[in-house]
C-alpha cells in the first residue's frame, strides 16, 4: 500500500492507492482483493499491474450509474495517456466503439445497429438452434465424457458470431482460427499479434469487397456505411474486429452458469422443474457471476467532479467495477446470495450508458439457447470429475472454466 499526492478532497482525506494485483481464481470466487475495496468505498483509489499512476476505482451502483452516463468521464481521452491496468498492451484502433465518446459513438454504432436488434435476434434463433443442435448431436453420438468447453460452448459462439458478421462458409475456418488464437493463453504476444494482423487484413478485404452488397449482415452494413461517407474504413476494421472476436464472453460466462448448476443441486432443480421460468434465473446468474478479472476499460475526468464526498480532478482517471455494483446491498438484498426469483433486478452485467454492450442482446439469446437445449436434451447431465477438478482459465481477463468434464 502507498499513499500518493492527488487533488486537495472537498469533504474528506483520500482514500491510500491500493495495489490490485492480477489474481488468478479458481471457483466462482469472489475477488478478495475487490471484497476489500469495496469495504472501503464508496470510492477508493487503485494501481493495476501495468500502465501509470493510480486510478479511482467506483463500487457503488449509484456511483457507477452515475459515472457511466456522464459526459464528463471520456473514453476517447485514456487512448491519449499510460492510464493504470491490467493489460500489458494497450493499443486502440480507430473505430473501437470501447474508446468512442459522443457523439462519435453514435455515428460508429449506427451502422451496425440493425443486426444486434431484438428483431434480428428473433430471425437468427432458428438458425442458432441448428448451429447448437448439430454440436450436441456430435457430442451425443460420441457418447460420455465431454469436455462441454471444447465440444460446445467454444465453437458455438464462434459459429453463431460468423452468421451474424456474415463470414464467407470457406473462410470461416481460418477466421476461427485468427480468432482462438487472439484469446487464448498460448503462444505468447508474438502470436497473437500475428492472428490479429491476419484477422484485420481480412476484415480489411471483405468490407472493400462488400462496397456494393445489399446484405444485412455486419460486414455489409458496414462496407455500405463505408461507401456513403458516413465512416471511414480504418474505422469499419475496427468496429468489426472486437464483433468478431466477442463469442469469449459468452463462452465463459455460460462455462460458470453451467458449473454453478451442476454444483448446486437446488439451482439444476429450479431450472429442471419450471423451465418456462428460467428467465430471472438467468438474470440473476447474470449478476452474480464473476464474469471478469479486476476491471475493464477506465474513463479520464474532463472536469473536476465531486463523488462520494472526493473531488476527482480534470485528467484523473477513473474506473467502474459493475462486478460490485452487482453486489450493492443497497440495490440486492442478500447480493452474495444466489436468489433465483429475484425481482426487481435492475444488474448491470452488459455495461450501462452508451457503452452498454452491443452484442447485449445476441449474449443473451445464446446463453439461453445453451442452457436450454442442454439441460432438456441431456437430462442426466453431471460433473464427471470432482468440482474441485475442474481447471480454470489462469491469467485472463476473462474468467471461466478452461475444461468442464460431464456425463450424462
Amino acid at each position: 500500500m502507498t499513499t500518493m499526492e492527488t487533488s486537495a478532497p472537498t469533504g474528506q482525506e483520500p482514500p491510500p492507492v491500493r495495489d490490485w494485483p492480477a489474481i488468478d481464481l479458481d471457483g466462482t470466487e469472489f475477488d478478495p482483493v475487490l471484497a476489500g475495496l469495496v469495504r472501503e468505498g464508496p470510492l477508493t483509489r487503485i494501481r493495476l499491474p501495468f500502465g501509470e499512476g493510480w486510478a479511482w476505482l467506483a463500487t457503488r451502483y449509484e456511483h457507477v450509474k452515475l459515472i457511466t452516463n456522464d459526459p464528463r468521464f471520456s473514453r476517447a481521452e485514456v487512448a491519449r495517456g499510460r492510464v493504470t491496468r491490467l493489460a500489458p498492451n494497450f493499443a486502440p484502433r480507430p473505430g473501437s466503439l470501447a474508446w468512442a465518446d459522443q457523439p462519435d459513438h453514435n455515428r460508429l454504432r449506427k451502422p451496425i445497429s440493425g443486426a444486434f436488434t431484438v428483431g434480428a435476434m428473433k430471425r437468427l434463433r432458428p438458425r442458432a438452434q441448428e448451429i447448437l443442435d448439430e454440436l450436441v448431436d456430435g457430442m451425443v453420438r460420441e457418447g460420455p465424457p465431454a469436455d462441454l468447453v471444447e465440444r460446445v460452448l467454444e465453437p458455438f459462439p464462434l459459429y453463431v458470431v460468423s452468421e451474424v458478421m456474415g463470414v464467407p462458409g470457406t473462410d470461416r475456418e481460418q477466421v476461427h482460427d485468427w480468432t482462438r488464437q487472439i484469446i487464448s493463453l498460448s503462444g505468447g504476444a508474438e502470436a497473437a499479434d500475428r492472428a490479429k494482423n491476419g484477422l484485420y487484413g481480412w476484415i480489411t478485404e471483405i468490407v472493400r469487397a462488400r462496397a456494393r452488397s445489399a446484405g444485412e449482415d455486419v460486414y455489409s452494413l458496414l462496407a455500405g456505411a463505408v461507401a456513403r461517407g458516413e465512416i471511414g474504413e480504418e474505422e469499419a476494421v475496427g468496429l468489426a474486429g472486437p464483433l468478431q472476436i466477442g463469442g469469449e464472453a459468452v463462452t465463459h460466462n455460460c462455462g460458470q452458469m453451467l458449473y454453478l448448476m451442476l454444483t448446486r443441486p437446488e439451482l439444476m432443480a429450479r431450472m429442471r422443474e419450471r423451465p418456462d421460468e428460467r428467465g430471472p434465473v438467468f438474470d440473476e446468474l447474470l449478476r452474480w457471476i464473476p464474469h471478469r478479472s479486476t476491471v475493464g476499460l477506465a474513463r479520464i475526468a474532463l472536469e473536476d467532479v465531486e463523488i462520494a464526498g472526493h473531488r476527482i480532478a480534470a485528467g484523473e482517471a477513473v474506473y467502474v467495477s459493475y462486478l460490485a455494483a452487482n453486489r450493492d446491498p443497497d440495490v440486492f438484498p442478500d447480493p452474495d446470495g444466489i436468489l433465483p426469483d429475484r425481482d426487481p433486478n435492475p444488474h448491470v452485467a452488459f455495461g450501462n450508458g452508451h457503452h452498454y454492450c452491443t452484442g447485449a442482446v445476441l449474449a443473451r439469446l445464446q446463453l439461453e439457447l445453451l442452457v436450454d437445449t442442454l439441460l432438456d436434451r441431456l437430462p442426466g447431465l453431471r460433473l464427471a470429475v470432482p468440482p474441485e477438478d475442474v481447471e480454470w482459465r489462469q491469467q485472463t481477463m476473462i474468467r471461466g472454466p478452461r475444461t468442464l468434464p460431464v456425463t450424462w
